[in-house]
């Protein structure tokens, strides 16, 4: 049997909380022999404890868990960006990373400089760069921005770019945090078609971290569930996302939740504090049953004054995408002053939907509709609505929606 491109064991990451100026390095340095009131007072934080699991070659693996579970720093350990405190990991193959909006892109160079320094930090030639460059910047839709310094591009078209550079490089084992939530639907979509080729076509190894559940499925064979810097789950898809969304709280507080990617799409002048869903039915939160009421919660608070404020979501299917309803209301005609906290709540009564998952985007925003305070959706760890039946009916997964309706029959006398 081959070696497996991924092998780790006993990884952990810990880091020292309080360990923020020279002088509490210094105290730390001289903890041993310094009196009891000098010494800093630090604590252990392990981001990763314990982990160990092996990956095969040609293997798409999908990275799951809350925000703060420790994915990104694991990510950060198998691709050398951080050394870890304890355990290993063995690597065999050259890694093609993206971790974040830009990994590894110099600021003032242009967007065709970059292409050829990441190529370079991947180990390839010049040659081997640039018979690659044609088709890197077709995929990433920004030629007429090549030429540009990428400090002017704006987040979409960074990640369009470091994702193409990552992607058609070619490395053995390409490692990909969940940056894709920065693109739009379109591009979103062509670049896991572009992840799925490199797996299945040309046996790459993939490592992938989303909060988009439906990507995940649709991708990954087996998953690995983080929480709280533990591997809890190593195994089949759909078992190890049930038990993720099992543990979804009731609560969501989406406060600091990827709070720079949020600013990087909003004003960030007014903003969601905690989303709760509950159904009539008493099943588990954010679950309900065909024909039950759902309610949804939305918690807000402003971070400065606002002229007007209105409210948008989103119901798409998680499955293909496709938009199910939207909702457009007006919260308030009159200025908001700073700190005032409010909630939203949405009754959605007697759902005609059948059994699937549920995406939804929320945002709040001004009347005139250009601008957007906030957004929150399964990039930012909102879970998604999901629709369940234990009905035997055999067409109760067919189709999005369950329609009332009447069918009567009669006989035709023959002429």
């Amino acid at each position: 049997m081959s070696e497996p491109s991924i092998k780790a064991e006993g990884l952990g990451k810990r880091y020292l909380l309080g360990e923020n100026t020279s002088r509490d390095r210094l105290r730390q340095a001289l903890q041993s022999v310094a009196p009891r009131w000098l010494r800093p007072q630090m604590r252990d934080f392990w981001a990763v404890r314990d982990v160990s699991f092996s990956i095969r070659q040609g293997e798409a693996v999908g990275i799951i868990g809350r925000n703060g579970a420790g994915k990104s720093t694991l990510l950060k350990l198998l691709s050398r960006v951080t050394k870890p405190t304890e355990g290993n990991a063995r690597i065999r193959g050259r890694i093609g990373t993206l971790l974040e909006v830009g990994t590894g892109f110099h600021p003032e160079l242009t967007g065709r400089d970059n292409i050829f320094l990441s190529g370079t930090i991947l180990g390839m030639t010049y040659a081997e760069v640039a018979k690659k460059f044609d088709e890197i910047v077709a995929f990433s839709e920004i030629d007429t921005f090549i030429d540009t310094p990428v400090k002017r591009y704006s987040s979409g078209m960074y990640v369009r770019l470091a994702f193409a550079v990552a992607s058609f490089l070619e490395p053995e084992i390409l490692i990909v945090d969940e940056v894709l939530a920065v693109g739009d639907a379109a591009f979103q979509r062509k670049s896991l078609g572009r992840l799925n080729e490199a797996a299945n076509e040309h046996g790459r190894t993939v490592l992938f971290v989303s909060h988009n559940l439906q990507a995940i499925r649709t991708f990954c064979s087996r998953v690995l569930l983080i929480e709280k810097g533990r591997l809890t789950f190593d195994g089949p898809t759909q078992e190890g996302i049930e038990r993720y969304l099992r543990a979804v709280p009731k609560v969501v507080d989406v406060r600091n939740v990827r709070l720079n990617e949020r600013l990087n799409r909003t004003t960030g002048a007014v903003r969601f504090t905690n989303v709760i869903c509950g159904g009539a039915s008493g099943l588990t939160e954010w679950q309900v049953r065909p024909g039950d009421t759902a309610t949804l919660r939305f918690d807000f608070e402003a971070m400065e004054g606002v002229p007007n404020l209105t409210f948008v979501l989103r119901m798409r299917s998680a499955a293909n995408g496709e938009l199910l309803t939207m909702i457009r209301e007006v919260v308030s005609e009159n200025p908001i002053q700073q700190g005032y906290k409010g909630t939203i709540e949405l009754t959605l009564p007697d759902l005609p939907l059948r059994p699937g998952e549920i995406s939804l985007y929320a945002a709040l925003g001004r009347l005139d509709n250009q601008i957007y305070y906030d957004v929150v959706d399964e990039n930012v760890d909102l879970p998604f609505l999901k629709v369940v039946s234990d009905s035997k009916d055999r067409f109760v997964r067919e189709g999005i929606m369950s329609l009332p309706y009447r069918l009567s029959t009669r006989s035709l006398e023959q002429v």
